[in-house]
């Protein structure tokens, strides 16, 4: 296997990132497709009461759905406003989680084996190289790391560069730092996998349409590390008001559309049998 030199440096950790999220998360962000989840789980081979990681799994929306499907889910994040959040929605789906509070940092052996490690627009937050090492060792022979995400085809009419220029005026260092993912320099994840024990990458996804209104957008701002409360502090008044009457400038009528990819990039250390 050739070796990419991976110039990219790791974010710097900060365990509180997502602190004040939690509660906008889960009824603000784009679910995943639960016939996605069917077809990751069916291409990695899983069978019902296998072990599954969900690394940086926040409050749990991709646990819950594959434990959903007969798996035996652990979900590991920093936040415990996260694990809370995802106890309490695991409770309501009526599936069980183990809960871990750690973060890639906190990868070990004594975490036991696994049929596949699954993170949700996390791995970019991680020292990728060195996380994928770690997994190397906790992933059983034939299973998958797998990076679920999602990104924007297309917007009428487009919000998303009313929140970006709000962001780089109110949380500027976040914003930049934010910027340094977008640069030339910075690493794509496949790249990173395809230098690493699993370097057999592919993806499956599904196309959508997403409706939101105002309210929507101010909820999926606070969701994000960027623009949450705790991010913007005393300035998150003037960011919603400004926000708001942008939006309503934007579109009268209260209503974004989006088509939105959700994807699951899928690495094996081997191409998969079946």
């Amino acid at each position: 296997m050739s070796v990419v030199q991976l110039q990219t440096p790791p974010i710097p950790y900060d365990a509180a990132r997502f602190r004040s999220t939690a509660d906008y998360y889960g009824r603000y962000r784009q679910p995943y497709p639960p016939e996605l989840i069917a077809a990751v789980a069916d291409r990695v081979g899983l069978e019902a009461g296998d072990r599954l990681l969900d690394l940086g799994c926040g409050p749990g929306p991709l646990a819950i759905l594959f434990a959903r499907l007969g798996y035996d889910v652990t979900g590991m994040d920093p936040e415990p406003s996260m694990l809370a959040a995802a106890k309490a929605d695991a409770a309501a789906a009526g599936v069980r989680l183990e809960l871990i509070r750690g973060s890639s940092y906190d990868l070990s052996p004594a975490l036991g084996r696994f049929g596949a490690a699954v993170m949700g627009r996390a791995f970019h937050w991680m020292d990728r190289p060195a996380t994928l090492r770690a997994l190397d060792a906790l992933i059983e022979p034939g299973g998958a790391v797998v990076l679920m995400g999602d990104r924007r085809l297309h917007a009428t009419p487009d919000w998303h560069a009313v929140l970006d220029r709000l962001a780089e005026r109110h949380v500027p260092q976040r914003y930049a730092d934010r910027r340094a993912r977008q640069q030339p320099g910075w690493v794509p994840h496949e790249a990173v996998l395809l230098a690493s024990p699993f370097a057999h990458v592919e993806r499956i996804g599904r196309i959508l349409p997403r409706e939101r209104g105002i309210e929507d957008v101010i909820g999926l701002a606070y969701s994000r590390s960027l623009t949450s409360p705790a991010a913007l502090g005393d300035a998150q008044p003037a960011f919603e008001r400004e926000l708001r009457d942008e939006l309503e400038r934007l579109a009268p009528d209260g209503r974004f559309h989006d088509v939105i990819e959700m994807s699951a990039v899928l690495a094996f250390r081997n191409p998969p049998e079946h």
